[in-house]
């Protein structure tokens, strides 16, 4: 069986920098967890951010493989740079994801740790930049096929696609 790496906020767990969740309701999630599959990452909170804390972005408008390369930071919005706890969340997640053999996670769109298709711009101004996260952008570079919460479907589509070619 293939588990699913999934962000413990869409869980129900109140892990975001505001101290709530983003439970998401999806029959496939649900089918997900009543089969054991569902493997929950908080990476902010796995590399030592409390809850609640001050919300982060990526600076300069950059996405997570160039905080990954050093080229840009994660700032807080009161200015502090917070790039190494999310660095080391993501490596964390990496290495259970890796542990598990999982190749499908599912993780929350717009986190500067797990957007998928788009971050904001470090400017905590609301805009939006088609970039990805920090863990999402690791997870990726590894071979793991990140998806938004939009994209239930699809993942599961992509799990089933895995498991067939498994037992083939």
């Amino acid at each position: 069986m293939q588990y699913v790496l999934v962000s413990s906020c869409l869980l129900g767990s109140p892990v975001r920098y505001n101290d709530i969740h983003k439970r998401c309701e999806s029959d496939v999630l649900a089918r997900w967890q009543a089969q054991g599959r569902v493997v929950p990452v908080c990476p902010e909170v796995a590399g030592g951010l409390p809850v609640p804390r001050p919300p982060a972005e990526i600076s300069l408008g950059a996405g997570g493989a160039m905080v990954l390369q050093g080229r840009a930071r994660v700032v807080d919005s009161q200015g502090n740079d917070v790039s190494t706890a999310f660095v080391t969340g993501a490596q964390h997640a990496l290495t259970l994801a890796q542990d598990k053999g999982i190749r499908v996670a599912v993780l929350k769109e717009g986190s500067p740790s797990c957007g998928s298709g788009y971050i904001y711009d470090g400017t905590f101004t609301g805009v939006r930049v088609t970039e990805q996260g920090v863990m999402s952008a690791l997870l990726e570079s590894a071979g793991i096929r990140v998806f938004s919460e939009a994209q239930f479907l699809e993942a599961n589509d992509l799990l089933l696609r895995l498991e067939a070619g498994e037992a083939a």
